[in-house]
């Protein structure tokens, strides 16, 4: 079988059941309105892209302190539960299955988001190199972040299991747990953001425990083959690195064998460690030839993909499902267009961020 048709066949993710291959990427807009809830237009926006095979939300905070940007949609409370369901509800009636991303995204934050938390948290106090977008919409340098206490990581868990709770009111098929980009979860997985002495910090083993102490804090709402969990080794996207990423990684995805979950959703380092936007890093390892045989679930694979390149993949054996962001962004019918080999659209970065309808739900289908 071609990529081309392995894209068009159906594929089970644990237990979600997807028509076909192609998945959007969660991607950050940063058009929620007051009160962190989804802004009406979002309910367009996903609908018309209920073709692809999954739909991963946008990444969505569990918690207050747990944002990181202006505008970007909250999981924790009941206005925010409320319209994720019409957006849910939505994808659902064109047929489409619909994951929500949980975020934290600790030290990658300014206390102006949270004024009432105060400073951005993260597994040890060290600050991120370089600015960050305050509440006004303008670039601060970062904070030195507050060093999580045990307490904080008990609220922690319980914060990903109300998400995760809201989540399944919703109506959402299941639930990602955002491990990668440089944001909390990854800060506890690698060295150069984690130098704690406690439990959490210290050996691979104690950096990854995080981590699965939030997969079973979710598992007590959905059942472990409706959660997956995002990755970026090599990623050195917000100041990110680890001194031995080969044996990290390979130490997290035998941990996460363990859950038997809905998949593994990988980024590529070449879409995170190139200088500019839209640049690929040519030179950076291919994560999925590297680590997907020792994964024994299901496989996303993300990061700069054209159609070639995801048939490619997917014809190799190294990913079950492949995601895409911008072509997202500017095709809402992605996957029409590429069962006909259609012409795409040019997406306009300039609209990524902010906003109302320009660059969000009036990009053309065929």
């Amino acid at each position: 079988m071609s990529g081309k048709e392995i894209m068009f066949t159906p594929v089970k993710l644990g237990s979600i059941q997807l028509k076909n291959r192609l998945v959007m990427a969660p991607l950050t807009r940063m058009r929620a309105i007051d009160g962190d809830v989804p802004n009406p237009l979002a309910k367009t926006y996903y609908e018309q892209r209920a073709s692809a095979g999954l739909i991963i939300s946008e990444a969505t905070q569990i918690s207050p302190i747990g944002k990181g940007y202006p505008a970007t949609p909250g999981i924790y409370s009941a206005e925010q539960t409320a319209a994720w369901k019409e957006i849910v509800n939505a994808v659902h009636a064109k047929g489409g299955k619909m994951v929500a991303q949980l975020w934290h995204v600790g030290r990658i934050s300014h206390s102006s988001l949270h004024p009432e938390q105060g400073a951005p948290e993260a597994p040890s106090a060290i600050a991120p190199a370089g600015q960050t977008y305050g509440a006004d919409w303008k670039l601060h340098d970062y904070e030195t972040p507050k060093a999580m206490t045990a307490e904080d990581i008990a609220r922690l868990l319980k914060d990903f299991e109300l998400a995760a709770a809201n989540a399944k009111a919703a109506g959402f098929d299941g639930i990602e747990i955002h491990s990668a980009n440089g944001y909390l979860l990854d800060q506890f997985l690698q060295d150069k953001t984690n130098q704690r002495t406690d439990e959490y910090g210290g050996s691979i083993e104690n950096r990854v425990r995080l981590l699965g102490e939030v997969i079973e804090s979710v598992a007590k709402v959905f059942p472990s083959d409706r959660i997956g969990v995002r990755l970026s080794p090599y990623g050195s996207f917000n100041d990110m690195a680890d001194s031995d990423p080969i044996a990290l990684f390979n130490a997290v995805i035998q941990k996460l064998n363990v859950y038997q979950l809905s998949y593994v959703h990988m980024i590529e380092p070449r879409s995170t460690t190139a200088g500019g936007n839209d640049q690929v890093d040519a030179g950076a390892p291919i994560t999925s030839e590297i680590f997907r045989t020792a994964y024994k679930g299901k496989f996303i694979s993300a990061g700069g993909y054209d159609q070639a390149m995801g048939e490619a993949v997917l014809e190799a054996g190294l990913a079950d499902a492949v995601a895409y962001g911008r072509l997202y962004i500017a095709n809402p019918d992605l996957a029409e267009r590429f069962e006909q080999g259609a012409a795409l659209n040019a997406y306009n970065r300039a609209t990524f961020y902010g906003g109302a309808e320009v660059g969000y739900t009036d990009y053309p289908t065929l």
